[in-house]
Formats: C-alpha cells, structure tokens, sequence
C-alpha cells in the first residue's frame, strides 16, 4: 500500500485542538472566578463573556482533537486495516477535497470514517445511533450526524476536483463509511452507502469485483497537481 499523507496539516490541526480546548478551559475557569469573587457592577457581564468564548473555543478544541490528537486517529486506523496490502492500492490523507480516499483496483472510494461506539444500525431510512446518550457527549464524543449525506457530499466534490485536475475518462467516485471504534457494532443491511467496522474493511475490499479506477498515468498527474 502507498500512502500520501499530509503530515504537516495533521501536525497543525493538532497544535489548534490542544490550544483550543486548553485556552477554552481557562476561559471558563476565569469567568467562574469573576463571578465569585467579583461583584462589582462593571464585572457583572464578563463571566457571560467568556461562557460564550470559552464554549466556543472548547468545542473548536473537541473537533479537532477528535480528528488530529485522539489515538487512533482516523488516517491511522485506515492505515493499520489496510497495511499490508500491494501498491495497488494508494491511501490519500488530507490531501483531496476527501479528507481520506482510496485508489484500488476496485475503484476511486471516499473513506468516511467514524468513531461512535455501540450499537449502529441503518433501518431501511436512516442510520440509528442506540449507543448514544447525553454523558458520552459531554466527554467529547460527537453525534453519528447523516453518515449517507455526509458521504454524497465528499464524493461529490472529489469527482469535481478529479474531472477538472486529472481530466479524460474519470471513473465514477464512490464511499464507503468505516466505523474504527472497537466497541462498534454495525448492522448495515441494505444501506445505499456500504458501511464496515474497520476490522473488516481489508477483507471487504479484497471481495469486491475489479472496476473502473485511475489508470497509472491518471495516478501520475493526480500526485503531479498534488506536489507529492
């Protein structure tokens, strides 16, 4: 497997989550303490203040540091599944429009990568999420959101970028959602975007038929635009 991967924004994107949530923290430890040691009319509205700056800053901090600080990070859990396959298969890290895509003999996928834990199961409608609740939240775990629309929109905008980088025959760009968290149970009967949990993906795209993909040449002017 050939990997291309954004060391420098993965370093950066880190730097923000870590500074993010620290500063957000004393924010909020600060705008605590004005109000209980001072109540003096011209204090009144700092604690307001930093309850917004600090909420918002500490939420920026979660973000990011789900995605760049938590281990395993996303880029790394897709790495260890797929290690050992040939060089057929290449692995793009924030790199694309995609924050993780694939090019293997079987096509041109979007990974879309997820960390919730429990039981998630997609119904015929929608994904249901039945591990959920308000604790885990407030400890940083994000909402399952709309994995299918949230895949639609990063196939979208990598089939644009690869008509206009790349150009000639582009083959069509496809998803899948790969949950990473161990505690991940999936049950993805009959959903219109394919969905694994990580410890199977390999042997998942080891079962699935050749199809059309990014000819070698194609390869060579998509890492060429890339500078890679």
């Amino acid at each position: 497997m050939r990997l291309i991967t954004n060391e420098k924004l993965i370093a950066r994107n880190a730097a923000i989550g870590k500074y993010s949530a620290t500063a957000g923290l004393v924010i909020l430890i600060g705008g605590l303490l004005v109000s209980l040691f001072k109540q003096e009319p011209e204090y009144q509205l700092i604690p307001f203040y930093t309850l917004i700056i600090g909420f918002i800053l500490s939420n920026v901090g979660i973000y990011y540091s789900n995605r760049f600080v938590r281990a395993p990070r996303p880029d790394q859990s897709l790495e260890g599944a797929l290690k050992g396959m040939d060089d057929k298969y290449i692995l793009y890290h924030y790199r694309l429009p995609a924050p993780h895509v694939l090019v293997c003999p079987s096509g041109v996928y979007a990974l879309v990568p997820k960390f919730q834990s429990g039981e998630l199961l997609w119904d015929g409608k929608r994904w249901k999420h039945k591990g959920a609740n308000i604790f885990l939240s407030l400890f940083g775990q994000e909402g399952l959101g709309n994995p299918n629309a949230e895949a639609a929109s990063e196939v979208d905008t990598l089939a644009k970028f690869l008509a206009k980088k790349v150009g000639g025959d582009i083959p069509p760009t496809q998803a899948i959602i790969v949950f990473y968290n161990p505690k991940a149970v999936i049950d993805a009967k009959d959903a219109p975007i394919p969905a694994v949990h990580v410890k199977q993906f390999k042997e998942y795209l080891r079962k699935l038929p050749k199809g059309p993909t990014l000819s070698p040449e194609q390869i060579s002017v998509l890492n060429a635009a890339l500078g890679v």
